[in-house]
């Protein structure tokens, strides 16, 4: 009885364990994630990104993106009940700004192209 007591409680601790490492692959399969290329010969050391057209907020691009390199961004979890619907801005190493520009992001695979 002891063993089979053993048996049962090692296989409910597996399962929890195969459960928990399922559920954070989950989480992390579900980032909204899109590429930015800069097609420009100036780095984009800022994007601005806004819902509505007119209130703009920073969007984290680290060191910013090289010209003629493409990065790989991830929206903030706070996003997630948002609109598809953005407007987004490029700010180039010397502080010139590209005009605003309304992406889709529900679409897959999408890509920014600054230009």
């Amino acid at each position: 009885m002891k063993n089979s007591f053993k048996k049962v409680r090692l296989f409910v601790c597996a399962l929890a364990l195969v459960s928990f490492a399922a559920a954070t692959y989950a989480r992390a399969g579900y980032d909204y994630k899109f590429k930015v290329h800069n097609n420009t010969k100036a780095k984009i050391v800022k994007i601005l990104a806004s819902e509505d057209g007119k209130s703009y907020g920073n969007f984290d691009i680290g060191d910013g993106i090289a010209a003629g390199e493409t990065a790989t961004l991830v929206w903030d979890k706070s996003t997630d009940d948002k609109n598809c619907d953005w407007f987004f801005k490029a700010v180039f190493d010397g502080g010139d700004e590209s005009e605003p520009v309304k992406f889709d992001f529900c679409e897959k695979d999408l890509v920014l192209e600054f230009q």
